[in-house]
């Protein structure tokens, strides 16, 4: 076996520095360089003058934490060293690599072969284990950055700098929802530090480029392109992520992306990976995010964000026609918190929020992050769209406590489809019932919900099914006026169809009184 086949077979046993967390957590910016007419191309030739002027500002975030016997199943910790033959050239890389990460303490498959005395006499025994990150220094006198994920369970932190020294850090403040944490040390003098740049005005093919600590072998410089902007992965309610084609690796989580000024524009956060190593798909939060909640972290320990209370969902296609919008766009106010700031406004489920605050809503997810952005106490303008026509509201902004999430519209995945046997009408798919106490004993529908049609039955294959609309629902408004009986609710779709409409609006209220819009077809 050659050394490159040794190497290749070897490698692939190397695990993750930290544990998975969703999409991985991990970070950093790699390239494969692109071959050009038989020769390998560069990217620009300043990379190497802005990395040597960034990288003593990068710093590894190694933590450490105390685990007892119940916790090691499943930790990374645990995880056995590859058997490596002897004489192998990775035999003393592994022997090291492995006895940092237990914190010198052997372990399974450690050195000096104690796997079986380990376990016989630890097993019941408190031990230490030891991961490590990245992060980058804001600000001379001890100001450092880095992800939530990585110093979230630690019980001591230490930041390692550039050119090997330590220095203990305590935890300024950390928000869970852009997985960013503030930290600080001590330095016996000014410490190199970075500036944040704009990343609004990024462009896509713009080249960045990342230092960080892949699978713990100290500081690495990479490069690549933006991929992607306002990337949405489903990891939390403000997700706004840049995305690059990189080769990101665990470890690299907290470390800053530059451009090729040398500001940072991003702190990279996130991999799509099935395997744990990088398939090219690496995200980091924006500048524009990161410099709000850092602010926030190191005036108040803490994030003190904007809060509207309502509940919203997405404009689709059908919703945008059966309320007679003019293009699919704004975030639809689904339900309204009666102790918030938009009910005082005069803000209504149905509204359509296509400005808040000077800034386009051009989707619902906008609405959150940009809520989120804007002072505690603002009086912000609010343009809504209201059965058709465009109103202005002023809101007096409230506070977002930990408690609060900015709350999607909910919708029903099991059904039951019961049939009540006093059904006196069928129509859009539906069996309905004008709501009595016995209905509303069925079905535990709450007292908050004070009118409306009650859904005993939903036809398979229908519309309304697709909708997952289920019995126990109530039908509350159609056409964005209030139904009072099942009689009622089928003239109105009789007009609707009259009139030419080509779905029907419905406000739809569940047990609970959570309230969201369905769009039915009516052809």
């Amino acid at each position: 076996m050659s050394f490159n086949q040794l190497a290749g077979s070897l490698m692939q046993f190397v695990p993750a520095v930290r544990r998975p967390v969703a999409a991985v957590f991990a970070a950093a910016v790699i390239v494969l360089p692109v071959l050009t007419q038989g020769a390998l191309a560069r990217g620009p030739e300043n990379i190497a003058d802005v990395a040597e002027n960034v990288i003593d500002a990068v710093v590894n975030i190694s933590t450490s934490q105390t685990l007892d016997a119940s916790s090691r199943g499943g930790r990374e910790g645990a995880t056995p060293s590859p058997q490596v033959p002897p004489g192998s050239p990775f035999e003393d890389f592994f022997e090291e690599f492995f006895k940092n990460r237990r914190g010198g303490q052997g372990g399974p498959g450690g050195p000096g072969g104690q796997q079986g005395e380990n376990n016989q006499r630890g097993q019941n025994t408190p031990r230490r284990v030891n991961s490590l990150g990245s992060g980058f220094v804001i600000d001379p006198s001890g100001i450092v950055v880095t992800n939530n994920h990585v110093i979230s369970e630690a019980d001591e932190v230490t930041v390692v700098f550039n050119d090997g020294s330590r220095l203990k850090a305590e935890i300024i403040g950390r928000d869970q929802k852009t997985d960013l944490a503030v930290l600080r040390v001590k330095p016996a003098k000014p410490l190199k530090a970075v500036k944040f740049g704009d990343s609004e005005k990024i462009r896509l093919g713009e080249w960045v480029i990342a230092i960080g600590n892949p699978f713990s072998l100290g500081g690495t410089v990479t490069a690549g392109i933006v991929s992607a902007r306002n990337r949405d992965i489903n990891s939390g309610p403000y997700d706004n992520y840049i995305q690059t084609d990189a080769s990101i690796n665990r470890g690299n989580s907290g470390g800053p992306l530059f451009n090729l000024d040398g500001d940072v524009i991003g702190v990279n956060t996130a991999i799509i990976s099935p395997s744990g190593g990088s398939i090219g798909i690496g995200f980091a939060v924006p500048s524009k995010t990161v410099t709000a909640v850092i602010d926030q972290l190191r005036q108040f320990g803490e994030t003190r964000r904007g809060w509207l209370g309502v509940r919203i969902q997405q404009v689709t296609d059908d919703i945008a026609e059966s309320l007679g919008l003019k293009a699919t766009r704004g975030a639809l106010i689904a339900g309204v918190d009666d102790k918030g700031p938009a009910k005082p406004a005069g803000i209504e489920p149905g509204d359509v929020v296509i400005k808040f605050d000077g800034k386009d809503i051009k989707e619902m997810r906008d609405l959150p992050r940009t809520v989120a952005d804007t002072p505690v106490g603002k009086d912000v303008e609010v343009i809504i769209v209201r059965k058709g026509k465009e109103e202005k509201k002023i809101v007096k902004l409230g506070r977002l406590e930990d408690g609060e999430k900015p709350q999607p519209a909910s919708a029903k995945t099991t059904t039951p489809q019961d049939k009540e046997k006093t059904v006196v009408k069928k129509s859009l798919g539906l069996d309905l019932a004008n709501l009595s106490d016995d209905l509303r004993k069925k079905y535990k529908i709450k007292e908050s919900v004070k009118g409306g049609v009650v859904i005993t039955g939903v036809d398979q294959g229908s519309n309304a099914a697709e909708k997952r609309l289920s019995a126990g629902d109530v039908v509350v408004e159609i056409a964005q006026e209030a139904v009072a009986s099942a009689d009622d609710l089928q003239k109105k779709v009789d007009k609707l169809k009259k009139d030419g409409r080509k779905t029907a609006l419905l406000l739809v209220a569940n047990a609970a009184g959570e309230l969201r819009f369905v769009a039915l077809s009516l052809q």
